[in-house]
């Protein structure tokens, strides 16, 4: 997966849309508008902040269905990123909750979204909705049934969840890149909010060989500069919202000041690998 031909950057920032709770969601509040207006606000607060990138998610779903959403959470999630694309030009991606991975690449597909993330993409996960299992055989399918390149970025171990089998990071990177094909991995802390350990980041970046390794948890402007020093690209919301607070709207100015801080991680990891060669 070519990061700089996707993103335009070798290290690329996605924000997190957290969409409102959808339709059928039993949080619903009845107004797909409002929806809408609140997930173009958080598209432009980080499109304005610099962010190469933006994920849409059905975050506010929860209690999430294991695998196959409600028809109507696909339908409003279609009409959403659509609404973003008018909006931002920016790589759209989805995240379709708790892992409906086939729905995510049907919209992907139909609106022109170049990425989705996969919660699990192999493997058996022990999760607060039960036993999830990976299923890369029919999504790998599925999308060359769809004539579509959407590219797959994939949780290894992911965070609410426990894996049945010995969690053995280096393994399950291997399979995930070479047995479930996904075009990234993503490495997380156990939870929503919280950043993987470095050391970890660091075995799977040496697992994938090559294949772009994301943060996908509990970054923020103070952690970054370490977490970036090993990791390709980072998947952010949480630290971004008003006061940090994950019910918060997109803060504008903690965007700003989290891509600052991770380019200039990045940057001076570049500069001092430069004067390590030399």
């Amino acid at each position: 997966m070519d990061l700089n031909q996707l993103f335009k950057t070798k290290t690329p920032i996605i924000g997190v849309v957290h969409l409102l709770p959808l339709p059928t969601s039993p949080r619903w509040g009845g107004s797909l508008k409002a929806v809408i207006s609140r997930a173009e606000q958080e598209a432009a607060a980080l499109a304005s902040g610099g962010v190469d990138g933006i994920m849409v998610e059905n975050f506010f779903d929860a209690p999430f269905a294991k695998t196959e959403v409600d028809p109507a959470v696909v339908s409003a999630m279609t009409v959403i990123v659509q609404r973003i694309q008018n909006l931002v030009p920016l790589p759209i991606g989805l995240n379709v909750l708790r892992n409906d991975a086939k729905s995510a690449i049907a919209i992907a597909s139909c609106v022109d979204a170049q990425f989705i993330r996969v919660n699990v993409l192999t493997g058996v996960m022990a999760t607060d909705q039960g036993l999830i299992e990976g299923d890369a055989y029919q999504l790998l399918r599925y999308r060359r049934e769809l004539g579509c390149d959407v590219k797959i970025l994939a949780d290894v171990l992911v965070k609410h969840a426990r894996p049945l089998s010995s969690p053995n990071l280096t393994v399950a990177v291997k399979d995930t890149i070479e047995r479930g094909l996904a075009d990234a991995v993503i490495l997380s802390g156990w939870a929503t909010g919280c950043p993987p350990n470095p050391e970890d980041l660091e075995l799977a970046s040496a697992a994938a060989n090559g294949t772009p390794v994301f943060i996908g948890s509990g970054a923020n402007w103070e952690n970054i500069a370490t977490l970036m020093q090993v990791a390709d690209g980072v998947i952010v919301c949480s630290s971004l919202k008003r006061h940090g607070r994950i019910d918060q709207p997109i803060d504008p100015n903690r965007v700003s000041q989290f891509v600052e801080a991770a380019r200039q991680a990045k940057n001076f990891s570049r500069s001092e690998k430069s004067v390590t060669s030399v």
